[in-house]
């Protein structure tokens, strides 16, 4: 149930960040690595952090746990009274919080990006984009409430499905408004919007039709509310410390060279591609499963459960890392390097992209690990490591922000991350609510020995396609395509091969992974 879940969430993901690319590619192609791509960057990344704080990251971490208990305890009309509460107290906020934060858009501006300040022009556009984007908030936070109620339910593909309906928005948008606004930029802030009503208009359709669409209501300060809310402000920064540390380098970032943001922005998007696959997958069907079994008192139902999520996660990433590690240069150039996206641009985005990929195993650990904490309604702990591991980002990031510009700001990030990863599972493991059981570190080892075997034919492939063959890629879109598309699969299909012959996942576990469970009577 749990890895069909995870692949339901994955496939729509994928499909997503498919589209993502897609997106990325024509923003790239319309605004390169230059100034207004920074100040671009830096409208999308704010109500996006805020997203991830709030919706996906406090609120909703902390409303599925309880959601999904009280289906296991409490009646229908109970649980529907607390979600209907818990939404009209969301966007109470949410109105609020937008109608601050766009009046007090040049103080946010600045502090988000003090290195804009002393250029007026970068300055003023960036204060007028985020004021475009920021109410994405409030509709991208209604999806996420309506989302974690549909997946507390065991409907997981409608919420996972939003984000396609986003990069869709943005693709037309960078093409069809363009030539009625003043730049690309403002098109492409306007799709943001557009998309966030798009993807609420669908989850209000999806959960009316089955009967789940949490009424209107004027909000009540009742018991729940209050457990609900006192749960909130640690779980932004227990699960937000990827999206704050991101946010820390964006600052820090615009107090470097031009590019420098939009550098750090194109190898975080490489990222997303496997942490959103599977990582976000991993997060989003885990949390209700591991709340209700918990709530039901089956531990040993939910230490299997977060090894399996582990042992799946782990599976699909690694093989993802290293291919982004060995050939960084060959990934950004494929996919980037054309019109105002330069080959400076493209060896710089690749510095970043080869340090993000040492992260990436940890950002992945930490989305299948929180949830332990956050399924025992522990809010305090993820805290406390969330603090700490923000605070070794800033001093490593300002420690090697002048020796090494932006890449000194994804290894602050990539290293705070480790930590977090390591922290949580040290706490479970102490606490007795977790250990990687034999399975998992059989299988994990040989899944190291068929990544290795993987990156040596990626690399070698690299190699003779470009170094040996000089020009391959270096010609037109289709050959760049081409040549990418035929290292990526050799590597697959090696990958797919060892992992067999050595036993670290096999098709019996596929077909387990996929089949439906069988309805309780």
């Amino acid at each position: 149930m749990l890895i069909r879940a995870i692949a339901t969430v994955g496939s729509m993901t994928l499909i997503s960040r498919l589209l993502g690319f897609v997106r990325d590619v024509a923003v790239a192609w319309a605004l390169g690595a230059g100034w207004m791509a920074d100040v671009f960057f830096v409208a999308f990344k704010l109500p996006n952090l805020f997203r991830r704080l709030f919706a996906e990251g406090a609120f909703n971490l902390a409303f599925v746990p309880m959601f999904a208990g009280k289906l296991e305890t409490d009646s229908d009309d109970e649980v529907r009274t607390f979600a209907a509460q818990a939404q009209s107290g969301l966007l109470v906020v949410l109105l609020a919080f937008t109608f601050i934060i766009e009046l007090a858009m040049p103080w946010v501006v600045a502090a988000i990006a003090p290195g804009f300040v002393d250029e007026p022009e970068k300055f003023n556009l960036a204060v007028d984009l985020v004021r475009i984007t920021f109410p994405y908030l409030i509709f991208i936070s209604l999806v996420s409430l309506l989302g974690g109620i549909m997946n507390s339910l065991g409907k997981f593909w409608q919420a996972a499905a939003t984000p396609i309906l986003l990069n869709i928005t943005l693709i037309t948008s960078v093409f069809a408004l363009t030539p009625f606004l003043p730049s690309p930029a403002h098109a492409l802030s306007w799709g943001i919007a557009i998309g966030g009503l798009v993807q609420l208009g669908w989850m209000l359709w999806h959960t009316a039709r089955i009967g789940w669409m949490p009424r209107l209501c004027l909000p009540k300060m009742t018991q729940d509310v209050k457990r609900l809310l006192k749960r909130i402000a640690p779980v932004a920064l227990g699960a937000g410390i990827y999206q704050i540390s991101l946010l820390i380098d964006t600052i820090i970032a615009s107090l470097l060279v031009s590019g420098s943001i939009s550098y750090l922005f194109y190898a975080d998007r490489l990222v997303q591609l496997p942490l959103g696959v599977v990582g976000v997958a991993v997060g989003t069907a885990l949390l209700p499963l591991l709340s209700r079994q918990i709530k039901a008192g089956n531990e040993a139902q939910a230490l299997d459960s977060q090894n399996r999520a582990v042992e799946f996660a782990l599976l699909l990433t690694l093989p993802a890392a290293a291919a982004l590690f060995v050939i960084p240069d060959t990934i950004v150039s494929a996919l980037f390097e054309r019109g105002e996206f330069s080959a400076e641009a493209t060896h710089k985005t690749a510095m970043a992209l080869m340090v993000f990929a040492l992260g990436l195993p940890a950002f992945v650990l930490v989305k299948a690990l929180a949830p332990g904490y956050f399924a025992r309604e522990d809010m305090s702990t993820p805290i406390k490591i969330g603090a700490g591991c923000i605070a070794l980002d800033i001093v490593i990031a300002v420690a090697l922000m002048g020796p090494l510009g932006h890449v000194g700001l994804a290894v602050a990030t990539v290293v705070s991350q480790w930590l977090n990863a390591i922290l949580l599972a040290y706490f479970l493991i102490k606490r007795g609510q977790f250990h990687f059981d034999a399975r998992l570190l059989k299988r994990l080892a040989r899944t190291l020995v068929a990544t290795v075997l993987m990156a040596l034919v990626v690399a070698g492939l690299d190699w003779l396609l470009i170094d040996r063959f000089n020009g391959w890629l270096g010609g037109g879109t289709s050959e760049k395509a081409a040549s990418l598309a035929l290292i990526i699969g050799a590597g697959m299909l090696v990958y797919g091969l060892a992992v067999h012959v050595l036993g670290a996942a096999n098709l019996g576990d596929v077909k387990g992974w996929m089949k439906r469970p069988a309805k309780q009577t």
